[in-house]
């Protein structure tokens, strides 16, 4: 039976027991206690032997490897300037993922094949403009090429994230969490087959753009202008598009929405709009990503987007995921260590063809930054209701 207690609260006789557990259930608890600790301790025990063994690893390697004097001033900065380029293509594909990631709470998986779409849009404007004598003719033409390529493949990227997102994923927005990410793998591999389907299983090459193959003149600098385009085109479109979503009303509107959707629509902002904008932009950074791995790396195929996208999401979540500079650092984070890592940390503990256990080396960083600090480099910690 229950009472009422002086203060006017209702008092139950069961409240009146001493803590405990429940009777007939004390026995089992206390044996169960004992055995969750002895697990969390050993889950702890080995991430920190983990933790220990690739620490010496890095250090012992490195300098083992610096000390042996095998690689010159040269080979080092070449390592740099391949990381930087590397990085820089991750850096944009992987701001598509963590602006949908920040507005939708889901990963999309198609969108290393929106990066592909791009590269063959790419690809089939410059067998054109090369069949027009058009690509070669001057360096300000093949500029111009270069430029007209790159806008062709973000009008591409963004015409295909735009329907995938009305097709694949606006249906399912108030669904399980689990139900987007399983409907963006199958649009991953619808998009896949499509273009196996469409250009066949064969490798297209770009055509040779012969002023970005010369050497720049700096002495110290191995690289060609294709390296310098790379570099220089991604650091423009990742400052802008920050200060887009930063500085300007549309801006504004993305960032709203991400934080609240419900308040944003109750304070006049149209959040269908918003979130199309940012599957827009994110696909069209995709795009122009797709011209340059083509121009940098020459090769295309159906299957193009695959590791490319896999290493963005990795680059994303090593940043922040959600996090825009952090999608940068963490693109240009892991280029350089997938190109100055297997040199450095394997080459002075005389492991054969280190260069091949570059994916090792990333994904390696990744579990450590992730047992070090859950939120990626530049992320902030999730609120339960949002995570």
């Amino acid at each position: 039976m229950t009472t009422i207690s002086p203060g006017g609260e209702a008092a139950d006789p069961a409240a009146a027991r001493p803590p405990g557990p429940p009777p007939g259930q004390g026995g089992r608890r206390a044996s169960v206690r004992p055995i969750e600790r002895l697990t969390d301790l050993a889950i702890a025990a080995f991430l920190w032997a983990f933790r220990i063994v690739v620490l010496l690893v890095v250090v012992v390697g490195s300098i083992a490897t610096l000390a042996s004097g095998k690689y010159s001033l040269e080979t080092w900065v070449d390592l740099i300037e391949n990381g930087l380029t590397l990085g820089s293509i991750y850096a944009l594909i992987a701001l598509g993922y963590t602006m949908v990631y920040g507005i939708l709470r889901m990963i999309n998986f198609a969108h290393g094949d929106i990066f592909a779409g791009g590269a063959f849009a790419g690809y089939f404007v410059a067998v054109a403009l090369a069949g027009a004598g058009l690509l070669n003719a001057n360096p300000v033409a093949s500029l111009l090429s270069v430029g007209l390529m790159i806008v062709v493949a973000m009008a591409a990227s963004t015409l295909m994230a735009v329907g995938l997102e009305r097709v694949a994923y606006r249906p399912l927005r108030n669904a399980p969490r689990l139900v987007p990410l399983i409907s963006a793998i199958g649009a991953s591999f619808f998009l896949e087959y499509t273009y196996r389907g469409l250009f066949g299983p064969g490798i297209y090459a770009y055509p040779d753009v012969a002023v970005l193959g010369e050497a720049v003149p700096v002495p110290i600098l191995n690289m060609q202008w294709v390296d310098v385009l790379v570099i220089v085109s991604a650091l423009l479109m990742m400052t802008v598009l920050y200060l887009f979503v930063m500085r300007t009303r549309l801006g504004t509107s993305i960032r709203a929405v991400s934080e609240d959707r419900d308040a944003a629509a109750l304070m006049g902002i149209d959040a269908n709009r918003a979130i199309v904008l940012t599957f827009a932009v994110g696909a069209a950074m995709a795009g122009a990503a797709g011209v340059l791995y083509g121009l940098k790396f020459t090769q295309v195929y159906f299957y193009t987007g695959f590791y490319p996208g896999i290493k963005a999401f990795t680059a994303a979540v090593l940043g922040g995921i959600g996090n825009i500079p952090g999608a940068m650092l963490g693109g240009l984070f892991l280029g350089l260590i997938e190109s100055v890592g297997p040199t450095l940390f394997l080459d002075g503990l005389n492991v054969p063809s280190p260069n091949q256990l570059k994916d090792v080396i990333g994904f390696t960083m990744l579990v450590l930054v992730l047992v070090f600090r859950p939120s990626g480099i530049l992320g902030e910690r999730i609120a339960r209701g949002r995570a």
